[in-house]
């Protein structure tokens, strides 16, 4: 049930967990519980996939959980995999993989580890908040220098520009690209989208800094919402060509249970007069359903709509000069770390 409203926070409601027979409601107010993070001991630091329609086979989650609060997000369902909510506690409830550098070190030592691109952010983000303390996701690129293994970086945050000098490092061996996710130049429709995510124009100048690091960057407009943000694509586009985006992408809004009903919530509360237009858009891209998880149709959509928006992005990215693809990353710089008491130089 969704209580009042919270500040900086993507949803008021924590609806039971699919997957656990018992469910607990607190007699607090929710806003009077901060941010709770948990020792994840997971005993490795990559997951694997073999989605048709996911471009790498490895991904990398110092954090699990997302106090970017998005409620869009289509990670919220995995948080019930750990015994928790998809709606408030996967923005407050965060684990935090403390040994991922480690653990990174120990598979790149690994001989069955073959070279290979390693995405940062697969699921939730590497940047979120509480990274400008913890420094572990820096601490994850450092392992990624050390051995030259390529990797991909997406991210809401305007902290990767912290690291432009690792990832600059390792661009340095075509080993390193990074997308930033611009969902809408709105300010205030960014607060109320992502709550804790950088501000749109703090994002593009992470993508100016990047860019003079010499660092390959792009522009992932995720997720496109019909009837929201569609309208956007063009102007989106313009600001990423401006600020030094060498590409961009976008992928259609994912709204997975119980995603689909924390979304229309939101509808109800931030825009209730648009919120039919937006489900009904929404369903037009869908084949009339409200989501659909079929690989091939669940980035883009199907049927006119969707359709429509594929030639606005077409038409807008080629007027802007971001039609070119992003730089290929290689693995053939890799090197195996050494024991440890031989570290190899970061910068050598």
């Amino acid at each position: 049930m969704a209580g009042p409203p919270l500040t900086g926070r993507g949803t008021t409601a924590n609806p039971p967990n699919r997957f656990e027979p018992l469910n607990i409601e607190l007699d607090d107010e929710p806003d009077a519980t901060p941010t709770i993070y948990y020792r994840d001991t997971s005993k490795s630091a990559l997951a694997e996939n073999d989605s048709p329609d996911i471009p790498f086979r490895f991904s990398l989650n110092p954090y699990r959980g997302c106090e970017h609060g998005c409620v869009y997000c289509y990670a919220r369902p995995s948080h019930e995999f750990l015994g928790f909510s998809a709606g408030l506690d996967f923005e407050r409830r965060i684990m935090v993989k403390e040994d991922a550098p480690a653990l990174l070190r120990k598979a790149f030592r690994s001989p069955r580890w073959e070279p290979q691109l390693v995405s940062l952010s697969g699921n939730t983000d590497c940047y979120q908040p509480i990274e400008r303390r913890l420094g572990l996701t820096r601490r994850c690129l450092e392992v990624f220098v050390e051995c030259r293994n390529p990797v991909g970086v997406i991210t809401k945050s305007a902290l990767v520009a912290r690291d432009a000098d690792l990832l600059a490092e390792l661009a340095r061996h075509d080993a390193a690209h990074v997308f930033c996710s611009v969902t809408t130049l709105d300010p205030e429709l960014a607060r109320r989208l992502e709550p804790r995510a950088a501000q749109p124009e703090k994002r593009l100048e992470a993508v100016a800094t990047l860019a003079g690091a010499g660092v390959p960057v792009g522009v992932m407009i995720g997720p496109v919402i019909p009837g929201l943000n569609d309208a956007e694509i063009p102007r989106i586009l313009e600001a990423a060509a401006r600020a030094g985006a060498q590409g961009a992408s976008w992928v259609l809004l994912r709204l997975p249970p119980p995603v689909d009903a924390l979304f229309a919530e939101w509808l109800d509360r931030s825009y209730p007069d648009r919120r039919e237009r937006v489900l009904s858009r929404i369903r037009e891209t869908r084949d009339g359903r409200i989501s659909d998880s079929t690989w091939g149709k669940r980035q883009r959509g199907e049927g006119e709509y969707a359709n429509q928006i594929a030639q606005l992005f077409r038409a807008a990215v080629k007027k802007h000069g971001l039609d070119r693809p992003m730089p290929e990353v290689s693995a053939a710089a890799f090197r195996s770390p050494p024991e440890r008491g031989d570290q190899l130089g970061l910068f050598s």
